[in-house]
């Protein structure tokens, strides 16, 4: 879950993106792994689910390198994260991190090639 304030809004990586709601120092921690607020849904859940469910998961939810157990489904905004090949943010073990000062009002973005351990490399 977040730990810093954040807001959703149009993106120009991706429809709609994760904004700061706040400035961020360099280095400060802005999400964190929450067990019971962030989901790890079960694979073999997903799999018997309904295909709307399945398509849901396929865009919001990511399977992680950090987490095992099934998919993680964010308890809130982190779901918008967007994709950039030079991301403003780095993950160290279950806490994501600002990698240089992140203005309020700026899009917060993650390289999916770090975070997602199923991402194929490109779109």
């Amino acid at each position: 879950m977040f730990i810093v304030h954040t807001y959703i809004g149009a993106s120009p990586i991706h429809g709609t993106g994760v904004f700061a709601g706040e400035d961020v120092a360099a280095g400060q921690p802005i999400w964190q792994f929450a067990p019971g607020l962030d989901l790890v849904v079960p694979f073999d859940e997903i799999e018997k689910s309904p295909k709307a469910f399945r398509d849901y998961m396929e865009m919001y939810a990511y399977v992680s390198p950090q987490v095992d157990g099934g998919m993680i489904l964010s308890c809130d905004h982190a779901k918008f994260l967007n994709h950039s090949d030079d991301p403003n943010t780095e993950i160290q073990g279950e806490t994501t991190l600002a990698r240089w000062p992140i203005k309020a009002g700026e899009e917060i973005t993650c390289d999916y090639g770090v975070c997602c351990a199923n991402w194929p490399g490109h779109f």
